[in-house]
């Protein structure tokens, strides 16, 4: 076994593995760039190295300085993670000169699977299903067409080195293949430094359902169930679950059957994934193999009983699996959820920024929190915009939902914009409850994004009722602050009024301690809770129901999110609600002659000059922010008077880039 590895990755994967390998008595080297200088995964390695600039390009990217780091340091094997070099032949090729261990499968098959292209051909030959395309590299958008059209639309155009969502288009006419092959190549040369596309037919109400395989050096392979992926934006898994609600033991079978037939056909020695898309027949075909950890892989690993690093380490250190496929468990249901720095009520576009307040839910048996961020860190635009992953198990997959949506509602992140509230209003639809959804869900569901500010409540009362208590308890507390004279002291009325949306409610608040009886337009409840004021999270029970939520005061209103709903309440007198009702609306000012940045970014086109018309739809520049590119179009037809940014920018949200005449 070895006596130290090196982590090759950063954020939570990094603190992912250096935990595992922790545990099994082996020290730690983590390497990082100068932005990540003071990050989580520095901190908990046992040695650290510095290894160039915030740009990837420059620092994990770079395989000698990797090398480099483990002789310095006498690091004996590399953990690659995922992204960066986890799938990069020639850096295993790298390692091996060097008499260095890569913790992950052996480069010839990160060749074979690692081209997309080649891995079709491959799993053809291996007798897995495979869908139908064009396999080899194409040329230029004009033939892309041409192809798309002889496959018949809909399409996928990928980059054969792609994966995490970059380079990868869905095309359902001329235009948007045109487009999509040129999208796709400019991603995949920025991220991958490989441009090759190629096309293959898109599956219609299609599910993305995985194969987590396992191989060692000795010949033996086992398939660890499955993973059910299709909650995913833009081709990026937001929910994962395991096993699959559409999967039924045959199925499971088969399709395990085949990534380890495919697993096998590579000599794969270690953690690997095979991807599926399955039909709404349960009809299944290859998509690619993940030759390294998937960001998934804890749902695996809570309804096995494994942990999936510790096997990769033994395994890149020669011993064979202690395990057969007979003795692979499937206990319960897990959950994932990833937790990532962007605002969905604006397309979903990224955030970065100071983790102002950073406080995961408390962790158990059943409920996880992978992360590599501390509260005072910084979400930067330079890496991924994954926070963390939380993971919940439960007896039945009802139970992981709802076990899953109490965590998230105690999970408190603020600085960032993030995606806590679309998750829990996903994990609270019906669609999604029934089990009864393909690929395209966020996009048929929430087209426009998900505002938590405009989503429905569930509970109103709980929001009126716990709006009263905070107010009451901020009231409280301030009396005490102030000092009170005896026979003076201030008399807090029971009478207010909380307006949620605009819409008022009459409340009167019987307050004992930390039993309150509240009696909200007539209707009487029982509110227990011992919160105090400044903790982010109230925990309590409404009428006997036990509830968590979150509270922030923002100036004179309280901003309470629970449930995927998120919702300012003012809470006052019964007659400054009287006044405020005859207050004007100031009416919010009109930029729509102007193309604000919607995130921070890298501006790597201006596709219009000044005094140029454009036409609705049309492209007017392309942002680059967390290794994608968003493309900015014209809202409608227009002039532009004027170029705001030059190329090479680095935009603030909601900079201008812009300026269109009026009229």
């Amino acid at each position: 076994m070895f006596n130290k590895i090196l982590i090759a990755n950063r954020g939570e994967i990094a603190c992912r593995v250096i935990r595992s390998a922790r545990r099994m008595g082996i020290a730690t080297v983590a390497v990082h760039s100068e932005a990540d200088r003071g990050a989580l995964h520095v901190e908990l390695a046992d040695e650290a190295v510095c290894i160039g600039p915030a740009s990837a390009r420059e620092s994990y990217l770079v395989a000698e300085k990797i090398i480099a780091a483990c002789k310095a340091t006498g690091a004996q094997a590399v953990h690659p993670g995922y992204g960066f070099l986890s799938e990069n032949e020639g850096f295993c090729e790298a390692l091996e000169r060097e008499g260095i261990v890569f913790i992950g499968p052996k480069r010839h098959a990160i060749a074979a699977m690692g081209d997309k292209i080649a891995s079709k051909k491959l799993a053809a030959e291996a007798g897995v299903s495979t869908i139908p395309g064009w396999n080899d590299p194409i040329e230029s958008p004009e033939r892309a067409v041409e192809i798309a059209r002889g496959i018949g639309y809909p399409v996928m155009i990928k980059a054969s080195a792609g994966g995490g969502g970059k380079g990868l288009r869905v095309a359902f006419n001329d235009a948007e293949a045109h487009e999509g092959f040129a999208s796709c190549r400019n991603e995949a040369r920025n991220a991958f430094n490989d441009d090759r596309v190629f096309i293959e037919k898109f599956v219609e109400e299609p599910r993305h359902i995985e194969i987590q395989v396992l191989g060692d050096a000795h010949g033996n392979v086992v398939y660890l169930n499955e993973r059910e992926c299709s909650i995913q934006r833009r081709h990026q898994k937001v929910i994962e679950e395991a096993p699959s609600p559409f999967i039924d033991p045959d199925t499971r079978r088969a399709m395990g059957e085949q990534a380890v037939r495919l697993a096998r056909a590579v000599q794969y020695q270690s953690a690997g994934t095979v991807e599926f898309v399955v039909g709404r027949d349960k009809s299944f075909y290859f998509l690619e193999m993940n030759t390294r950890l998937q960001v998934e892989h804890p749902v695996t690993e809570m309804i096995t009983g494994l942990d999936l690093v510790e096997q990769m380490i033994r395994v890149a250190a020669g011993e064979p699996l202690a395990i057969t496929q007979a003795d692979v468990k499937l206990d319960g249901w897990a959950m994932e959820a990833r937790i990532c720095a962007e605002d969905p009520a604006r397309g979903f576009l990224p955030s970065v920024g100071r983790l102002v307040r950073y406080r995961p839910p408390v962790q158990s048996d059943s409920v996880r929190v992978d992360t590599g961020v501390i509260e005072g860190g910084e979400v930067s635009m330079h890496y991924d915009s994954m926070v963390a992953k939380l993971i919940c198990h439960g007896a039945t997959r009802d139970e992981a939902i709802a076990r899953l949506r109490d965590a998230l509602d105690a999970f408190c992140i603020r600085g960032p914009n993030q995606n806590i509230a679309f998750v829990s209003a996903v994990l609270g639809h019906e669609r999604f409850a029934s089990g009864q959804f393909t690929t395209a869900f966020i996009a048929e569901e929430y087209p426009d994004g998900y505002d938590p500010a405009a989503a429905a409540f569930e509970d109103e009362a709980l929001l009126v009722a716990v709006a009263a208590s905070v107010h009451q308890r901020y009231i409280e507390r301030a009396s005490r602050i102030v000092g009170q004279m005896p026979g003076h002291e201030y008399r807090i009325s029971p009478d207010a009024v909380v307006r949620l949306r605009g819409v008022a409610h009459r409340v009167h608040v019987e307050n004992d301690g930390d039993h309150h009886g509240v009696l909200i337009d007539g209707t009487r409840h029982r509110l227990v809770s011992d919160w105090r004021v400044s903790d982010p999270v109230y925990r309590g029970e409404l009428d006997g129901r036990a509830f968590t939520l979150q509270v922030e005061r923002i100036g004179l209103r309280y901003r309470l999110q629970h449930r995927g709903v998120r919702v300012d309440a003012e809470v006052m007198s019964p007659r400054a609600a009287e006044l405020l009702a005859r207050m004007p609306v100031k009416a919010a000012p009109d930029l729509s002659r102007f193309l604000l940045s919607p995130m921070p970014g890298l501006l790597r086109e201006v596709a219009v000059t000044a005094g140029q018309a454009v036409k609705a739809g049309e492209r007017l520049a392309v942002i680059e922010a967390m290794k994608m590119e968003n493309i900015l179009r014209a809202e409608r037809d227009g002039v532009v008077e004027q170029v705001s940014a030059a190329q090479g920018d680095s935009l603030a949200v909601d900079q201008v880039i812009l300026v269109f005449a009026q009229g």
